[in-house]
């Protein structure tokens, strides 16, 4: 999914867990967590500078919130390995992790946010994964598509 100009991608967070503010303040933070496959395989295909659309889901309203970047490729996520943590999977082991995390960096937050409602009226946003997998947390982004939501958010649409 990545190009020689950069992956993007959309990658969900509930904001009561963790949002857009939340990494604005940190400027960095790991993306750990993620236990559905093709999200982590989506997550091992990112490069260092790919563009993402941070998107605020199960929120009021959900949609995307802002921009982040992926500042460190994939590693594997250490909460499977660990029993205290909420992610802790018992089938990884160290020499077989199971699951990855990348890290992203705040780049920008919107105005506002971009509600998904707002979205699905946009005819050119018609075939946006977005609307097709809706409950994957992590999902590649046509150029037009992330453009035009770039766009669209910093108009505080």
């Amino acid at each position: 999914m990545s190009s020689s100009d950069g992956g993007r991608w959309l990658m969900k967070s509930e904001p009561d867990v963790f949002s857009i503010d939340h990494l604005r303040k940190k400027k960095r933070e790991r993306w750990d967590g993620v236990r559905n496959y093709q999200a982590r395989n989506f997550m091992r295909s990112m490069a260092v500078g790919d563009q993402v659309l941070f998107y605020h889901s199960n929120a009021e309203p959900s949609g995307v919130a802002g921009l982040a970047r992926i500042t460190a490729p994939a590693i594997p996520d250490h909460t499977a390995l660990d029993p205290s943590s909420e992610y802790f999977d018992p089938k990884a082991t160290p020499a077989d992790p199971r699951w990855s995390m990348v890290e992203v960096g705040f780049v920008e937050a919107f105005p506002r946010v971009l509600a998904l409602a707002t979205l699905r009226q946009v005819p050119d946003l018609a075939d946006l994964w977005l609307f097709q997998r809706s409950r994957l947390s992590i999902q590649p982004v046509e150029r037009h598509h992330f453009d035009l939501i770039v766009s669209l958010g910093r108009q505080g649409a």
